[in-house]
């Protein structure tokens, strides 16, 4: 069986499941997180979010909104798509089968779905190194880990192409191969990155606009006209296709913010958004 060890415990989140599960629960308490703890009591139809993947102590408090939102969901597969940093491995993997392993314990990858999902997009390649080193679906885990008790696997995506005509293969793809089983699709992105405070506010929200319409195409428009340097665009492009294909209507706002509202430091910062779609 492959196991994928945690890259970036004791840097992205702390490494101890005591400490952990503290920062989690300081997350959802912030003043820039939901300030309150999970679960929910609202039973809305989520079909997925938009979550940030930077470190808990920058992005963490945005991204307990976006789980704070889903916590009552009881799904049986989590699809978490991501931007791969490093650029290891295949333009859009997903994992074959195996178990993610964080300080709070294992999550099974859901072989059944990674094979349904490269058989039905042949982009999505079947791939264990692509992996390995990156964070943007591992610091999901934990979170998840943390708002739900029952057990649930996982489809963890990692993309190198983040390209249209790729973005939309793989949301119908997600689309399709959700449909069978309760499902919820995570994108993870962060938004402008080492940017002025106000300049970052300008540029994300511009972004945000053609998001919460679900609007791919004036989505790609803005990324390359205002050149928003968003990561994850691809993550997000194909969670909007898919959700959308899936029945979601619509995108709300759950929380912006950046790392200088946390830090204070507002000469270079990076952009932190939880979005909803329902």
């Amino acid at each position: 069986m492959q196991i994928r060890t945690p890259a970036v415990a004791g840097m992205f989140y702390p490494k101890t499941q005591q400490e952990l599960k503290s920062s989690i629960m300081d997350c959802f308490l912030h003043k820039l997180g939901p300030g309150k703890l999970f679960p929910t009591s609202n039973n809305e139809r989520i079909i997925g979010i938009i979550c940030p993947h930077a470190g808990y102590m920058y992005s963490g408090p945005v991204a307990a909104n976006s789980y704070y939102a889903i916590s009552s969901l009881k799904p049986d597969l989590v699809i978490i798509v991501g931007p791969n940093h490093w650029g290891i491995g295949c333009n859009i993997a997903a994992m074959k089968e195996g178990v993610w392993q964080t300080p709070l314990g294992e999550i099974e990858v859901d072989t059944s779905a990674a094979l349904e999902i490269h058989k039905t997009a042949n982009i999505v390649e079947l791939d264990f190194l692509s992996h390995t080193r990156d964070h943007s679906l591992e610091v999901q885990l934990p979170m998840l880990q943390e708002i739900y008790s029952h057990r649930f696997k996982i489809l963890p995506i990692i993309l190198i192409d983040q390209s249209y005509k790729s973005a939309k293969e793989l949301g119908m793809a997600i689309a399709k191969i959700s449909k069978n089983k309760s499902t919820v699709i995570i994108g993870s992105s962060d938004f402008t990155h080492y940017e002025k405070n106000e300049y970052a506010y300008k540029q994300d929200k511009s972004l945000i606009e053609p998001i919460l319409k679900m609007d791919i195409d004036g989505f790609y428009r803005i990324l390359q006209e205002n050149q928003v340097s968003a990561c994850g665009y691809g993550a997000i492009a194909s969670t909007i296709i898919a959700c959308k294909e899936m029945g979601a209507t619509k995108g709300v706002l759950a929380k912006y913010a950046t790392s200088g509202d946390i830090t204070g430091d507002k000469s270079s910062v990076v952009g932190y958004a939880s979005i909803i779609f329902s």
